[in-house]
């Protein structure tokens, strides 16, 4: 007997949602950092075994869109609400209940069993807890509750196991040695971007896009050229820096984790060329040519 399934994970945003998916796929396949809506994709993470296959999918944070971008963030999370076989609804200790209530209404309706995680479990005491389970037993009466904490990976293997119980009998719907379904160029954009949130904090926006334009993969190394685009020309002087000091800083971040995540050297990430997008009715592309060295 065979089993297989897809086991999505949803939630509002910075619950821990990507900390939990890598956890569970056991591979780094989504990015993490503290600011919220940093995962933008629906990414989809697969474990496989001789007895099964589990697709997990990682979603956006869940909020009310104020521009297409999130528009389409939303579309993610709730197409997952759909074509899920086991449904992991995320909430934390911090987070209220009633925070997203429109959202909520649509996970009480989901056939699927649905599981409901209760993260970051070290950051508050046991009455508070109790009382806090109580409250999503009234909520979400249909739903199993598990407190856990993902950073810390306690009762972890509770939910992988119930999941494992859960995910109906099917052959596999990919390839036993797949990770992912997602093209390498992918998981470079997106260490690069997890890099930018993390190297230049508030001073770059959510807006900011990174474009893979060659990715040649030979036997030991992988060549890359990647382009960063912004929203506004004042932000170009940022990302380079003074002397292309902060881009040469990015660009070797990237490169550590790039190397890590596929086991080669990244001989040269190519000196990008750097586009600055104006998102204005009237705006005019301008380009702007840098480097990141990688020495």
């Amino acid at each position: 007997m065979h089993k297989s399934g897809f086991v999505n994970i949803v939630g509002n945003p910075n619950v821990g949602k990507s900390t939990l998916m890598n956890l569970l796929v056991g591979e780094k396949v989504s990015i993490i950092t503290s600011k919220a809506q940093t995962t933008r994709h629906r990414i989809l993470g697969i474990v496989n075994t001789d007895e099964y296959q589990i697709v997990y999918s990682d979603t956006p944070g869940v909020l009310r869109p104020n521009y297409k971008l999130q528009e389409s963030m939303l579309n993610f999370s709730e197409s997952a609400l759909s074509d899920a076989d086991v449904l992991l609804y995320m909430t934390d200790v911090v987070e209220k209940i009633d925070k997203n209530e429109e959202f909520l209404k649509k996970v009480q309706g989901v056939e699927a069993p649905v599981l409901l995680l209760i993260n970051k479990i070290d950051q508050t005491n046991q009455k508070e807890l109790e009382a806090l389970v109580l409250r999503w037993k009234e909520l979400l009466p249909n739903a199993e509750i598990y407190p856990i904490s993902a950073l810390n990976k306690f009762n972890a293997d509770v939910v992988k196991k119930r999941i494992i119980d859960l995910i109906p009998e099917s052959p596999p719907y990919f390839e036993k040695d797949a990770l992912t379904d997602r093209p390498a160029r992918f998981f470079v954009t997106e260490i690069i971007r997890e890099k930018i949130l993390l190297y230049y904090q508030k001073e770059i926006p959510y807006s900011v896009e990174v474009v893979v334009e060659e990715f040649k993969e030979e036997k030991d190394i992988i060549n890359i050229r990647a382009l960063i685009i912004v929203e506004r020309d004042t932000q170009k002087g940022i990302v380079i820096g003074h002397q292309g000091a902060a881009l040469k800083k990015l660009g070797t971040m990237a490169r550590k984790d790039i190397e890590r995540f596929f086991d080669k050297k990244v001989l040269k990430f190519i000196g990008s060329l750097f586009k600055a997008i104006s998102l204005s009715a009237e705006s005019t592309l301008l380009y702007a040519s840098s480097l990141f060295f990688l020495a």
